[in-house]
């Protein structure tokens, strides 16, 4: 299965517009508070759902991607997306909401589905870049979720804007339908029960998986609960800002999405570990700047472009060396590591709100550079260890070469 052209820049496109869904509505979560009788410690349940759905796309839809047709697939999820957001739209309380903001993430894991497929879907000497370029878009689309959505909940009220992003949703699933390949991928013939049951057993059998999901999985819980910390914050006094004036934040993000092409030219010809090692010290110097409190916009902001900037970065180069352990079972193999990748960002998000309540902006940032800390020292670890390289890391800088890393220990 080959990409026609142009194949990458409609994964990308609809990866971000896919993803922004998970996150356009953070602006507004005191508007939906206030509408839906929640709290505003329960109101942030509703990221956490929707990262919920996306763990459950990741385990139960990601791995189609090693034996079903693109097109159908890309298609499917957009339209779960589009139902989700339908419902959304019309929910009178939080039960509701948070039913469909399940269905929502499950939509939006269609965004690793892209990465999968573009990855696989180009020679091996242009996997990091084109899984950069879905990267990209997929930043761009959390950037802009937030400035647009609190835009437009400004403009339209909650409910508008989630109507809004429905309607570009279905855009995305008529060109996806039209461009992508209709075609099965090579080899994805195997049962689909089956394929679910070999899940388990490759996070055991590779050592290059269990680092990546481990390091991974402490930046992205950082990344969540940053930027849901500094929506409940800023929403209370002595902030007190509205949606549009919390989405303007997001601007500081346009940093990461500046760094994406940048990595992926370094992935594919230097080690994916070294990528990594690099962005977890960007993003750990920023926790470091938010460390210092909210009170100067601007270096808040700094702080802000540095933790995407360096988060946005590491996970393309993360998931390359991801799929490059098997790139035939590169869909299965994505499907494990986001799975837990997501299920920590979750966490993160699930506990932004109780952090800020207990401890302030300070216990939030302590733990978001904290863990940023740790995240970068696993990276470098095994060598100091001693222990040998990664197959991954060794392959990356030969164009075309893909090596699986070895089973076991």
């Amino acid at each position: 299965m080959r990409l026609p052209r142009g194949g990458v820049a409609v994964l990308s496109c609809t990866a971000g517009v896919a993803l922004a869904n998970n996150y356009a509505i953070q602006p507004a979560l005191g508007d939906v508070a206030h509408d839906t009788g929640a709290s505003a410690a329960a109101i942030g349940l509703v990221t956490t759902a929707a990262l919920g759905g996306c763990i459950a796309g990741f385990a139960f839809l990601l791995p189609l991607a090693d034996r079903a047709a693109p097109r159908r697939l890309v298609a499917g999820q957009l339209a779960l997306l589009t139902a989700g957001l339908l419902l959304a739209s019309c929910a009178p309380g939080l039960g509701l909401l948070l039913l469909a903001y399940v269905m929502v993430g499950a939509g939006a894991s269609v965004s690793a589905m892209a990465s999968t497929i573009a990855g696989r879907g180009v020679p091996g000497e242009r996997r990091g870049r084109a899984v950069a370029g879905v990267a990209a878009g997929m930043s761009a689309g959390i950037l802009l979720s937030r400035l647009v959505g609190g835009a437009l909940a400004d403009a339209f009220g909650w409910r508008g804007m989630l109507l809004a992003f429905a309607g570009l949703v279905v855009v995305c699933g008529a060109i996806a339908w039209a461009r992508l390949p209709g075609e099965r991928p090579e080899g994805g013939g195997g049962g689909y029960l089956g394929t679910l049951a070999a899940l388990p057993g490759l996070l055991r059998r590779h050592r290059a998986l269990r680092l990546a999901v481990l390091s991974g999985s402490l930046w992205y819980l950082a990344f969540s609960l940053v930027w849901v910390a500094l929506t409940v914050r800023l929403a209370q006094p002595p902030y007190g800002l509205d949606a549009a004036h919390i989405g303007l934040y997001s601007l500081a993000g346009a940093l990461g999405f500046a760094a994406l092409p940048v990595a992926g030219r370094l992935g594919d010809r230097y080690s994916p570990r070294a990528v990594i090692a690099g962005s977890m010290v960007v993003a750990a110097a920023g926790a470091g700047l938010l460390c210092t409190g909210l009170d100067r916009p601007v270096v808040t902001s700094v702080g802000l472009a540095l933790v995407d900037a360096g988060c946005f970065t590491a996970q393309a180069a993360n998931q390359t060396r991801v799929m490059s352990i098997d790139p035939a079972r590169s869909g299965s193999l994505s499907g494990v590591y986001l799975l837990l990748y997501f299920l920590a960002g979750a966490l993160g998000a699930g506990l932004a709100a109780p952090l800020v309540a207990a401890g302030g902006w300070g216990a939030a940032s302590g733990v978001v550079c904290g863990a940023l800390v740790v995240a970068g020292a696993l990276v470098v670890l095994p060598r100091w260890a001693g222990e040998p390289v990664a197959e991954t890391d060794r392959s990356m800088p030969k164009a075309g070469v893909s090596t699986s890393s070895p089973c076991g220990d």
